[in-house]
């Protein structure tokens, strides 16, 4: 006995001289599609005895329960704990999450967002840098009738829905703790100039030294790649040349691990307040991006910025959005939280 072959979106697609995207379109009801393309791809289903799936049945009533979320790259901590917390507030909430990686540097992002689009998704979220994709998944969200939002470690300058920690007042939390701390000379390490993330941490430390009459140099803020080895040879350097430094703020977590070594190799081992010893220890201070970076067994005082936290806030906003899809545009800002040395 011979089955007869299932009839995917595919067949209609072509047996209508449309794309799978347009076909999408029509059995959801979303996108800017002519009365004629859509009776065509309409007798086309009708023709081929096509079956909607159960995401196509559900969008009759308006909503698959299903929420896309693209990722930059799931191997950064920050954005795998932003996954989780997303996933874990969607799910609470009856919905599901389709993911998809994106590339680091944006390069699958307009193509991932095609393919969510196709499976009928209610809203997406993109997490990570577009790079110079981020207009056309604008516009291409726009044209499907997809809400969008834009969950990234900076700022995102164009005119997005966007959630974001907020850096700079990260920096300058954890610069006010070292200056109540005593620490009056306190340098930079980590991170590389063309990082957005690194700019923003990097002018609130500056702004609360300026605000607080604290000296400022440009050779206390030295830049290093993103390895342990290159944080430990950074501070050795700025402190051979700055000697009098009591204090430094790191880019981030494996810059303050590598930091530490650097200062036990120049004998000038971390302490914060009167555990120093004349002056020979130097306080570290750094940004803590998963929930194990703060747990690091070394005397760092950190700056939490909450990727899970960030992942609750985007299922709130992305179900706003869902529920009222002319929803004003809105920039969220996280704010940090301080986790003090022991």
């Amino acid at each position: 006995m011979t089955m007869a072959k299932k009839i995917t979106i595919n067949d209609v697609a072509l047996a209508a001289g449309v794309s799978v995207t347009t076909v999408s379109l029509v059995l959801s009801g979303k996108g800017r599609i002519s009365a004629q393309t859509g009776q065509r791809v309409h007798n086309a289903i009708e023709e081929l005895g096509f079956v909607r799936n159960r995401q196509a049945s559900a969008l009759r009533g308006g909503q698959t329960g299903v929420i896309g979320l693209i990722v930059s790259d799931l191997a950064q901590a920050f954005y795998a704990e932003t996954t989780s917390g997303l996933t874990e507030a969607l799910e609470s909430e009856g919905r599901m999450v389709f993911l998809l990686q994106g590339g680091r540097g944006g390069e699958h992002m307009l193509a991932r967002l095609n393919t969510l689009i196709t499976q009928g998704v209610d809203g997406i979220i993109i997490a990570g840098s577009p790079g110079e994709a981020g207009a056309a998944l604008r516009a291409r969200a726009q044209e499907a009738g997809i809400p969008l939002i834009f969950a990234s470690r900076a700022n995102y300058p164009d005119d997005n829905d966007t959630v974001r920690p907020d850096n700079m007042l990260a920096a300058q939390r954890v610069t006010e703790h070292l200056i109540a701390q005593g620490h009056q000379r306190i340098a930079w390490v980590g991170g590389e100039s063309s990082s957005l993330i690194r700019a923003e941490r990097v002018g609130g430390y500056c702004a609360t030294l300026l605000k607080y009459g604290l000296p400022f140099h440009s050779q206390w803020v030295a830049e290093c790649g993103a390895s342990q080895k290159q944080a430990a040879e950074a501070v050795q350097s700025l402190l051979s040349l700055n000697p009098t430094i009591d204090a430094i703020v790191c880019y981030n977590g494996l810059t303050a691990i590598g930091a530490w070594f650097g200062l036990l190799r120049a004998g000038r081992q971390t302490g914060t307040g009167l555990d120093r010893f004349f002056e020979q220890q130097v306080a570290l201070a750094a940004f803590a991006e998963a929930r194990e970076q703060g747990q690091y067994d070394i005397p760092v005082t950190w700056a939490t910025i909450s990727g899970r936290e960030m992942g609750y806030l985007l299922a709130e906003r992305i179900l706003q959005r869902v529920d009222d899809p002319e929803r004003v545009l809105h920039h969220a800002v996280l704010p940090p939280g301080l986790v003090v040395a022991p």
